[in-house]
């Protein structure tokens, strides 16, 4: 469940629909957990709108210079107060023997700014060196993992139907990512604006397991979450972005719902207006670019979204369609009007029901470095 305030939302990795389900048809354990976690999440939604907000984490150093990972590590000790207890930083990294939770999100964190700076020369995720900091360990049973706009916060997961969310490395560069997008558009977490939100996270969560594993469009599974249900979930993943609406089909967590085209559009209030729902368009279309493009998914197509994201003609309210047409011209200014690249991205939209034409080519907000 995520906020539905419209700047800095709490952004969870798991849908709703799915804790709902499981709160309605899991055993007694699996419904406790459940419900548990979505009274959490209300309760940080509501924290989240309040003039009071979240409270930074402490030790937040200013930006320096040259550029460098900065990670803070804390556990909650399975209790809710944030940010808890500093285990790891970078002068004193975890061990895997010792915390496998806290070694992955340490290494998960590392990876995300590594991916940002080396591929695309952003500073984190304000592109300003923003400290990296994340707990571990929060709640009992928590089933979830987000962002709040200051830090990542990890649940260990049920332990019956949901394993640590630390294991998989896609979820925590979508969560961060969602810094990032809200850094450069501060997209509307609502309806389509929120699913475009949503996708982008997937996008980039995905290119990051891509690289940390070196695999083009061809050998990646393109999954969100593979590894963070147990062996009881029928299942594979939270999304799939190669095919929306096949990624689990299980007795208690229901039937992936994510259309893969605009006339499967969920038109819902639920969730935001359907934002973890309804992602799974502008998902496949990504998908299809990268695999029609060719290469390394991150060098053109990622950057292609990249660029749209910076793009100062992206506005808060952007749906499907503006977004589909920025990136046509983004993929202009880069590459040229008769470019394979263009071609590719037109192609892309169209296959999921989008036709695109190409906007007034804007200026990025900031300089491309």
């Amino acid at each position: 469940m995520c906020s539905p305030s419209t700047r800095s939302p709490l952004s969870c990795i798991m849908p709703p629909h799915i804790l709902r389900a499981i709160a309605q048809r899991g055993n007694a354990a699996q419904r406790i957990a459940a419900t548990n976690t979505l009274a959490l999440d209300a309760t940080f939604r509501a924290l989240r709108a309040s003039p009071r907000g979240v409270a930074a984490p402490p030790n937040a150093a200013p930006v320096t210079v040259p550029p460098a990972k900065r990670r803070t590590l804390y556990t909650a000790g399975h209790q809710q107060e944030l940010p808890g207890d500093v285990v790891a930083t970078e002068q004193k990294p975890p061990s895997r023997t010792a915390d496998v939770a806290a070694y992955e999100a340490f290494h998960g964190l590392g990876a995300t700014w590594d991916f940002y700076f080396d591929v695309y020369g952003r500073q984190s995720i304000d592109d300003e060196g923003m400290p990296l900091i994340a707990t571990v360990h929060y709640g009992q049973d928590y089933n979830n993992a987000f962002w709040n706009g200051q830090q990542m916060v990890f649940g260990d997961g049920d332990g019956e139907l949901f394993n640590r969310f630390t294991v998989a490395l896609d979820v925590i560069g979508h969560e961060l990512t969602h810094g990032v997008t809200e850094d450069e558009a501060g997209l509307v977490y609502m309806f389509q604006p929120g699913a475009l939100n949503e996708s982008i996270s997937d996008v980039f969560g995905s290119l990051i397991k891509q690289r940390k594993a070196g695999q083009t469009p061809a050998e990646a599974d393109w999954l969100i979450g593979e590894g963070l249900f147990t062996s009881a979930v029928s299942g594979h993943a939270l999304r799939s972005m190669k095919a929306p609406g096949t990624a689990y089909d299980d007795a208690v967590l229901g039937k992936d719902p994510q259309p893969d085209h605009m006339d499967r559009y969920d038109n819902t209030y639920l969730d935001n207006g359907g934002v973890h729902i309804n992602s799974g368009i502008p998902n496949k279309a990504f998908y299809q670019a990268a695999v029609d493009m060719g290469g390394y998914a991150w060098e053109k197509a990622g950057r292609i979204w990249y660029e749209t994201l910076r793009d100062s003609a992206l506005r808060n309210n952007t749906g499907f369609k503006r977004f589909a047409n920025l990136t046509v011209a983004t993929a202009t200014r880069l590459y040229g009007p008769d470019s394979v690249e263009h071609t590719v991205i037109v192609n892309a939209w169209a296959t999921v029901g989008i036709a695109t034409t190409s906007p007034v080519l804007a200026v990025p907000r900031k300089s491309t470095r």
